[in-house]
């Protein structure tokens, strides 16, 4: 009631009384307010889906971090795939937080460009570098070895843990800065990681094309 009389001073219930006074709408009855003054620091929850009046898939109970119900083909379904796919969105997404600075930083600094980046790799013999020097063992064949190697062991590690939860989280080494120390701080931390690598996931299909 207290946020309607503000609203009505402001001059927006004259303009939009439907809003807040239809008992359909959704916005009105779901959303709280936040009261200012009365408790700064406390947080204001509310549900939000991804597109208002769509049903919610029953699978997607908004428990995940990031979760608005988005599914419109219905992928997890089956609770098995649907964890798989809450871990691969996550790797996807550091990978793109990795790789979009990764794009952007050099060129920034006038080390060429990303496109141009893997053309020694066509030429027989060809030398890697990295802004501007040369790469250790930088030749295409050495790399490709290291780098399967390298990802196949780090792959092999993840898959013997059973705990979804440390599969995807697994601190320790992985959280130098001890993030996940304080759990509600945490859960705010996987919320704006799934937000922020979605964002960048979306930047590197701009800029790819």
């Amino acid at each position: 009631m207290a946020a309607t009389n503000t609203l009505m001073s402001c001059g927006i219930a004259t303009a939009f009384p439907s809003v807040l006074s239809s008992s359909k709408s959704k916005f009105a009855t779901a959303t709280p307010l936040p009261s200012f003054g009365a408790n700064v620091g406390h947080r204001v929850s509310m549900s939000a889906d991804w597109m208002p009046g769509q049903p919610r898939p029953p699978y997607l109970d908004g428990s995940a971090p990031g979760d608005f119900g988005f599914d419109p083909l219905r992928l997890g379904e089956v609770p098995e795939n649907l964890e798989r796919y809450k871990e691969s969105e996550l790797i996807h997404c550091r990978w793109a937080m990795l790789a979009v600075p990764g794009i952007l930083v050099p060129e920034a600094l006038g080390y060429g460009n990303w496109v141009k980046a893997q053309e020694w790799a066509a030429v027989p013999g060809g030398q890697a570098t990295y802004l501007g020097n040369p790469v250790p063992w930088g030749t295409l064949p050495t790399i490709l070895v290291i780098e399967f190697l390298a990802i196949a062991f780090v792959e092999h590690q993840r898959s013997m843990e059973k705990d979804t939860e440390k599969k995807k989280y697994p601190g320790g080494a992985f959280d130098p800065l001890g993030y996940s120390k304080d759990p509600k701080k945490f859960e705010e931390y996987k919320v704006k990681e799934i937000k922020n690598g979605k964002e960048l996931k979306s930047l590197f299909i701009y800029i790819y094309i």
